[in-house]
């Protein structure tokens, strides 16, 4: 009977510490985020990317701790735990489990970017630039021109449904040769057409005909409900 005690006071303990974790986590939309940016005296905000990600773009005044280095830990505990902290990658899976650790580590305010630095580009809070990275505008354009449907994938290296998605795409891409176009494209290697187009996620999947859009999704999709779309 004791032992069944020990066993049901575990439980509520690891409970009870779990939901406290959580409260002082909360994943806010962009302009949630950026008021309260501008509300907080010197606010601590990290960019939890690479730093290759990193040197490309990030947000003003945001310092890179990179949440797959071996030093997050010991960087991360640097700063102020009794401050609000605010955490952000590239669509949110990084910064979520960040946040996490965070909280573990005793921060008590931590604000979660939902959807990461995508929808705020998307949402027209990116710093104006006019710096190329990959295919431009008019060669897209260009790329659309065909007598036949055109699919642009946009994936990313560090992209777990990207991944997951990859082997049947190409699949398609040789199973489908002379019937749909179908292209893939780094998000990372072509952030000008990332911006240009709004995308504030990944994958993504863009149908075009006779150079319009006529479909779009975005997050993973099964290739059985993919291909009803084409």
């Amino acid at each position: 009977m004791k032992k069944i005690i020990s066993i049901l006071l575990i439980v509520v303990i690891f409970t009870s510490c779990k939901g406290q974790t959580s409260k002082a986590i909360q994943t806010i939309d962009v302009k949630a985020f950026a008021e309260k940016l501008q509300t907080t005296k010197k606010p601590q905000l990290l960019d939890v990317r690479t730093p290759e990600e990193y040197t490309v773009e990030h947000i003003e005044n945001a310092t890179n701790v990179n949440w797959n280095g071996t030093d997050f830990v010991a960087k991360a505990s640097n700063y102020d735990k009794a401050k609000p902290i605010f955490v952000y990658c590239k669509v949110g899976g990084r910064s979520g489990q960040a946040s996490e650790k965070l909280a573990e580590l005793g921060f008590t305010q931590i604000y979660n970017l939902d959807g990461g630095i995508m929808k705020w580009n998307a949402s027209g809070m990116a710093q104006p630039s006019n710096k190329i990275i990959g295919m431009c505008e008019q060669e897209f354009n260009e790329l659309l021109k065909s007598d036949k449907k055109v699919m642009i994938n946009f994936y990313a290296e560090w992209c777990a449904p990207c991944k997951k998605m990859s082997p049947y795409i190409l699949k398609m891409q040789e199973e489908l040769k002379g019937k749909i176009n179908i292209v893939r494209l780094d998000a990372d290697k072509n952030k000008t057409l990332v911006d240009t187009l709004k995308l504030d996620g990944l994958p993504a999947i863009i149908l075009y005909e006779d150079g319009k859009e006529i479909w779009k999704n975005i997050g993973y999709i099964s290739e059985e409900d993919l291909k009803k779309h084409l």
